[in-house]
């Protein structure tokens, strides 16, 4: 084990964790995949074929228990995310949970508490916010590359219609907005430190589940508009739009995946630039700032804090699309 590494298990066989976390943990600087709970014997497999020697456990409670893990990583349905981050904590592991970490912002409230009785780290698996391209927006926007910034446009979509998949499942928390509206949100609110002080919304729904929605929302001095859903064929992007220049991201959530990652920016003295981030994984870089964060090296970008506010504006989008 490579000195102070943080000894990492999983809850739960999530395809996010067999496709993006545990190469992320495998790969990070001071950290080491250690344990996976399932009690599916042909989940278990296709991780441990991928990462030979990872330890299985048959139940969570076990993981929990297991001496030799440091911190959980987290990716359950969404309705289980309070409940095991508690009982984590509980246990003694720091923590990273998948988002949206809760369902209401007064959820984390409780997360917050027992994070201060506990003095453990728990946090979002927000991974944008790590990402170099938003630091660098967030930069740009404060030098006030483009001007006063005045309108932000964005969108995210896949389709998805398997109705046993858990974002289709009502039960579950699944749902759009959750998935993948939050990304829209976050995003603005981590480039530009402001919140929201209005929000319009027109949400589509099927059989309990939030398929597609468009959001209005005015922060100081200027506006937010987007559109997600679930039946959508996929796309996105992110437009910032001030009064002498407008940056443009092409992949601005799934970058790696999606598409390279690059910001598209001008300005009105006729500058035109393309800056480029590849081979970039935001997964890896996320497990390696929550290490660092342990380690008293810097401030976790994506605090409880921070993440409260992102789902109070979701909470905020649900009760302006309710009332119409």
């Amino acid at each position: 084990m490579r000195e102070r590494a943080i000894r990492w298990g999983v809850m739960g066989a999530a395809d996010i964790a067999r496709t993006a976390l545990c190469p992320a943990i495998q790969n990070a600087e001071h950290a080491v995949l250690t344990a996976l709970a399932t009690s599916a014997p042909e989940k278990a497999a296709r991780f441990t074929a991928r990462h030979p020697g990872l330890r299985v456990h048959e139940g969570y409670d076990t993981l929990l228990a297991d001496p030799e893990i440091d911190a959980i990583y987290i990716p359950l349905p969404n309705h289980l995310h309070v409940e095991w981050t508690e009982r984590a904590l509980n246990a003694g592991k720091h923590v990273l949970c998948e988002k949206p970490i809760a369902l209401r912002a007064d959820q984390i409230d409780r997360l917050i508490a027992l994070r201060d009785q506990t003095g453990l780290l728990a946090a979002e698996a927000t991974m944008v916010v790590h990402h170099p391209q938003w630091h660098r927006v967030r930069e740009l926007l404060a030098d006030g590359a483009i001007g006063p910034l005045r309108q932000v446009q964005g969108s995210f979509t896949y389709r998805n219609l398997d109705p046993e998949d858990i974002r289709n499942r009502a039960e579950f928390g699944g749902g759009g907005l959750r998935d993948i509206g939050v990304y829209p949100s976050v995003t603005t609110r981590f480039a530009t430190g402001a919140e929201p002080e209005r929000i319009a919304a027109q949400i589509e729904w099927e059989n309990g589940v939030d398929t597609a929605a468009r959001v209005w929302a005015d922060f100081p001095g200027f506006s937010l508009s987007f559109y997600c859903g679930m039946r959508l064929l996929r796309r996105q992007e992110m437009v910032f739009h001030g009064e002498r220049g407008w940056l443009r991201l092409s992949a601005p959530f799934n970058a790696g995946v999606y598409g390279e990652a690059d910001i598209e920016w001008q300005r009105d003295d006729g500058t035109a630039q393309i800056e480029r981030f590849p081979a970039i994984d935001q997964y890896q870089l996320m497990i390696e700032a929550f290490g660092a964060a342990l380690r008293g090296e810097r401030e976790f970008a994506c605090p409880l804090e921070f993440s409260r506010g992102n789902q109070a504006m979701i909470d905020a989008i649900f009760d302006a699309g309710a009332k119409g």
